[in-house]
């Protein structure tokens, strides 16, 4: 499966046609999802799929991008067309939602902050300095994989 197949707003998509939610939250459940693919999968599951280490937690500039001004509310669908995904990654969005999907966006983003692939790419900002620096794809697989204890992917 070539991971040029899907965008992470589809990824995206795919959260907010579970429920309405923050776009911290929906940042961090996206975040999730490439993260445990590369530790479980040995890739991106979609284009676009960079994180960056912001204050609040990881954070995709593209989906910054296309929810920005949300403010506070609860952002809506992109569309209510689901993507058809392959069943490998649909079972790892199936997953992360299951893990995370019942927690905040407050949750997540102290959750994320404990996590070191974070972490490591915040090593040279202040606490509340503004950071553009990119979350490393093998530190997400290392660390993921080093704390994952479900079954043989």
């Amino acid at each position: 499966m070539n991971n040029d197949e899907y965008d992470i707003l589809e990824i995206a998509n795919w959260f907010l046609n579970k429920e309405r939610m923050s776009h911290k939250k929906l940042q961090k459940l996206c975040y999730y999802s490439v993260a445990w693919g590369y530790a479980l999968l040995n890739r991106a599951i979609c284009k676009r799929s960079e994180f960056q280490a912001w204050i609040h937690g990881p954070a995709s500039p593209v989906i910054y991008d296309k929810f920005k001004g949300s403010a506070w509310t609860e952002l809506n669908p992109i569309n209510e067309n689901k993507k058809s995904f392959d069943e490998v990654t649909e079972d790892l969005l199936e997953s992360v939602w299951i893990t995370y999907g019942n927690q905040t966006g407050n949750s997540l983003e102290a959750l994320s902050h404990s996590e070191l692939p974070w972490l490591n790419a915040r090593k040279n900002c202040g606490e509340d300095e503004r950071c553009s620096n990119t979350i490393d794809s093998k530190d997400m697989k290392e660390f993921y994989l080093s704390i994952y204890i479900g079954e043989e992917a």
